[in-house]
């Protein structure tokens, strides 16, 4: 049968298909699409003088979800706190310190982004048991160096391109890492006691891996200023690390407990002391052999070898709570209690 809402008529049919061809161009011509090479000037990222296409960056972002941690956003402002003050001690200088970012990203992405030169150092989390990085830019390590060995105020650290760290550098650059970590540590006690560990420095990034390049990371962006002086300190965790505090990171304030209500506590607490329970008087526990159980007939005597003055037990279900001895009141049978068998195990 056919359609009614199709026209019959063959030229009719050709006008209505050339209308659709020209209305399907007119919507493609409306929303043009971008070409690879237009994607890839928008979206294009430089990693260590290595260019990647935006349309790798891309796939690269979205295969791969990061976990929001509200608790170490906390920690860290905490740290920028105590840095500020133990930096002053440090240099003897106005030093003001701030948090420029916290990002996360994939571990090898980062390492591709370390600028050279720079002091990596390696630093392992004990109670954790895994390890971070703390990065020192150059400027900084320049800046430190001139400020600690009494450089003037207001000139700016001169940098010698070419050249490795200096002994007199390198020890200086660990005596502010060491610092960090001190102070990181402190930052992190209210929520979980860590110490972080220095292990070693690194001038190769290469060198530095403790994770996997596709691993997921937490990147943190301090700026140390000293009078017009200073530059950029990095510090680097894996996800990894933080896991056995995890938990603890995803709270949104310091001491929530997650999946615990107190109000809630509290009422089930006074109910437990008002809830019935049913008490059993052991007199005596024999083992018999499985064949006399069976010979056992309606009118068998079974002795017992308790006396009147054995201890009787009593009992919640399994569990053994009190003691005492078998007496008589009145024309009922009663037991009197002599001890609290809780105290003596708690005791032992």
């Amino acid at each position: 049968m056919a359609d009614p809402s199709m026209p019959t008529d063959p030229g009719a049919a050709d006008a209505l298909l050339e209308w659709t061809d020209s209305d399907g161009a007119a919507a493609a011509t409306a929303e043009p699409l971008l070409e690879p090479d237009e994607i890839n000037r928008l979206l294009d990222v430089t990693q260590g003088g290595a260019r990647r296409s935006g349309l790798q960056a891309l796939v690269d972002n979205a295969a791969i979800s990061y976990e929001r941690l509200p608790m170490l956003e906390v920690v860290f402002d905490r740290l920028v706190r105590i840095m500020t003050t133990s930096l002053r001690n440090f240099t003897s200088e106005n030093v003001e310190l701030s948090l420029d970012s916290i990002t996360s990203l994939r571990f090898g992405d980062y390492l591709d982004t370390v600028p050279l030169p720079a002091m990596i150092a390696v630093f392992r989390a004990v109670e954790w048991d895994n390890y971070g990085l703390l990065t020192v830019s150059s400027p900084l390590i320049y800046s430190i160096v001139d400020v600690l060995m009494g450089g003037r105020r207001g000139v700016a650290p001169m940098r010698v391109d070419g050249r490795s760290f200096t002994t007199i550098e390198r020890a200086l650059a660990e005596r502010l890492i060491r610092l960090v970590l001190s102070e990181m540590a402190a930052a992190f006690a209210p929520l979980s006691p860590v110490e972080f560990r220095h292990e070693r420095l690194e001038t190769n990034p290469r060198f530095a891996a403790i994770a996997r390049p596709t691993n997921a990371a937490v990147l943190f962006k301090l700026r140390i200023e000293m009078d017009d002086r200073g530059g950029p300190l990095e510090i680097l965790i894996p996800y990894a690390t933080l896991e056995p505090v995890r938990d603890l990171l995803l709270q949104m304030f310091m001491g929530e407990k997650f999946g615990r209500d107190k109000i809630w506590e509290s009422h089930l607490a006074r109910q437990m002391l008002v809830t019935d329970v049913e008490l059993e008087a052991l007199l005596e526990e024999q083992t018999v052999p499985l064949g006399e159980v069976m010979r056992l007939q309606v009118g068998t005597v079974l002795p017992l070898n308790a006396t009147p003055d054995s201890p009787v037990l009593l009992r919640c279900g399994q569990v053994a709570l009190l003691s005492g001895r078998v007496g008589r009141v009145g024309d009922h049978v009663a037991i009197r209690i002599e001890d609290k068998l809780e105290r003596t195990r708690e005791a032992s």
